[in-house]
């Protein structure tokens, strides 16, 4: 699966500068998708983007200058659960 790398790059330095406590998460590949990386701010608000390789999610997600995590060895934080329920209950 191609990435744009520059493109990627540039949503998730958007969200990291304009959010607080940001975090990012990423996750494995899957059989619809390549691997993600998640960033997850201090209120839960989140974005996922492909990043291509797991190499290259660690690498993008380091040039943030964030915390950066493998879900499958930490999980999702709960906050972004309730942000999810929040975001639901607006409808």
């Amino acid at each position: 699966m191609a990435v744009d790398q520059q493109a990627v790059r540039r949503h998730l330095s958007e969200f990291a500068s304009s959010r607080r406590g940001v975090e990012a998460y990423v996750e494995p590949p899957t059989n619809v998708t390549a691997t993600t990386v998640i960033l997850i701010a201090h209120d839960g608000e989140w974005t996922r983007r492909a990043a291509g390789s797991r190499q290259a999610a660690f690498e993008l997600a380091a040039g943030l200058g964030v915390p950066v995590y493998d879900v499958l060895q930490t999980g999702y934080p709960s906050r972004m659960r309730e942000w999810n329920s929040r975001q639901r209950g607006k409808g």
